[in-house]
């Protein structure tokens, strides 16, 4: 990981991806990873009041801190719950840079703590956009807001001043991956402004692959058995298939006047803070089945 601190004020995730990695870490809790994952969510409710102590602290030496990295912390949890005003506000006020990754369109609540933030620190946002296609969207993430709204999303972050890169993730193998969809998707990722984009493809770790190929079976039967032969040899799509993908994005993105590089993602830390560890937050489970 090119990062050593993150916070993640949530567990579980009600955007419902159903490839998403993050699945496996609710069997840590006892919790199922199928549906369990995408509605019973774990929220930290003292996770800002955690933050700014740390951040407090004298042996913190103010390293990145990376958000959005498990599950997404502006989900539909945190509407309700508002934690991540706290956390931006603690990070703004100790001058601390940080990252976000989200799929979530609830980040523009908290536009202006993101400008203020960005006046005294480096602040990275990264918004997720694997594709355009409509029809996929609404069956792989089903709890998400479109594809078309999180552009947006760029759109509005980088007229104010906010540069954002854009992680076209997953590119998804036989569903997304087509030179015309790839072509669609990068043009659309221009078009909002995006400083950067960078293409991730789907990969299948113990508890989200389950939970994928059952998804697939039922909506895409055709293609199980040419997914058990791409990922025979484990979680990751042959690196034949990735470098494809890569350089056809990456050749897409030039000829669209963007960038390939890994602008707004989290910056190696190279020294970690010298504190045993950060508090541990006292979760409260909220169930929404």
């Amino acid at each position: 990981m090119p990062f050593e601190w993150t916070v993640n004020p949530y567990r579980g995730c009600t955007h419902a991806c159903v490839y998403c990695f993050a699945r496996k870490t609710h069997s840590y809790l006892d919790l199922d990873t199928g549906l369990g994952f995408d509605s019973q969510i774990v929220v930290k409710v003292n996770a800002p009041d955690l933050l700014r102590r740390q951040l407090g602290s004298r042996r913190w030496l103010g390293d990145h801190i990376a958000m959005g990295t498990n599950v997404d912390c502006y989900q539909r949890a945190e509407g309700r719950y508002r934690l991540m005003p706290g956390i931006l506000g603690a990070l703004r006020d100790h001058a601390n840079p940080f990252s976000i990754l989200t799929k979530g369109t609830l980040i523009l609540r908290d536009l202006d703590l993101l400008v203020q933030a960005s006046e005294v620190t480096d602040v990275g946002i990264s918004v997720s956009v694997g594709f355009t296609d409509p029809a996929l969207w609404r069956t792989v993430e089903p709890g998400t807001p479109s594809p078309e709204r999180r552009l947006d999303v760029v759109r509005t972050l980088t007229e104010h001043g906010i540069g954002v890169g854009v992680l076209m993730a997953p590119v998804i193998p036989f569903l997304s991956d087509h030179p015309a969809q790839l072509r669609a998707t990068v043009r659309a990722i221009a078009a909002s402004g995006a400083t950067s984009v960078t293409p991730l493809v789907l990969h299948l770790r113990p508890g989200a692959r389950e939970w994928f190929m059952a998804w697939l079976g039922q909506h895409h039967p055709h293609l199980v058995r040419r997914y058990e032969r791409l990922y025979a040899e484990g979680s990751y799509a042959p690196k034949w298939y990735q470098r494809r993908i890569t350089r056809q994005v990456h050749d897409l993105a030039q000829e669209y006047g963007i960038g390939p590089a890994r602008a707004g993602m989290p910056r190696r830390i190279t020294e970690p803070a010298e504190a045993a560890g950060p508090p541990v937050s006292e979760p409260t489970q909220l169930s929404l089945i």
